[in-house]
């Protein structure tokens, strides 16, 4: 496995062997003693994963931007069908990048996974005509404990690829969400 650095510390891309020929292929998405190893090289701790969770959404709908107040979750986001933007914003107080956002496309081809440590917004938006996403977790979701962070955040300005004219389609609490300030 490769690890990737990205323009915000500690969030991190994960590039996997695969083996392919006529047949398919076989790729080893995830090891924990290999995580240890990659974490380590960077003086971090590997979190530990307690939970994994599977979503399908369809071309132009738009999740996020998620966030949990007091449990944060660290995730680990992979693309098994399908192609997403796949963003985070930083909302460590006192980091040196709060404010900040970074996205990535994440798809089943290009088969990038994204780290993203506790104390991050998340959200993506479906590229390609549906996208099946699996992400672990380092906690457990806290219904109770959600924030919501709105997708077009004037402070936060993300460059979310929409085709010209198109609006995202979003949950209600989606798009009832609150401001960064």
């Amino acid at each position: 496995m490769k690890l990737i650095p990205t323009a915000i510390a500690d969030v991190l891309l994960f590039e996997s062997q695969c083996f392919a020929d006529e047949r398919g292929f076989f790729m080893e998405t995830f090891r924990q003693s290999e995580f240890d190893k990659l974490f380590g090289q960077l003086g971090l701790k590997a979190p530990t994963f307690v939970q994994e969770n599977m979503s399908r959404s369809a071309k132009h709908v738009l999740r996020g931007l998620h966030f949990q107040k007091r449990h944060p979750q660290g995730k680990l986001i992979r693309v098994i069908a399908g192609e997403i933007f796949d963003v985070v914003v930083d909302i460590r107080q006192g980091s040196a990048t709060f404010g900040q956002w970074l996205g990535q496309i994440l798809s089943a081809e290009n088969r990038l996974q994204m780290y993203i440590p506790p104390g991050f917004a998340h959200g993506f938006l479906t590229l390609s005509d549906y996208a099946d996403i699996i992400y672990k977790c380092t906690d457990y979701y806290a219904p109770g404990d959600e924030g919501i962070m709105a997708w077009n955040d004037a402070d936060i300005a993300i460059k979310w690829p929409l085709d010209k004219g198109v609006v995202p389609i979003l949950s209600d609490k989606d798009g009832q969400a609150t401001r960064f300030e």
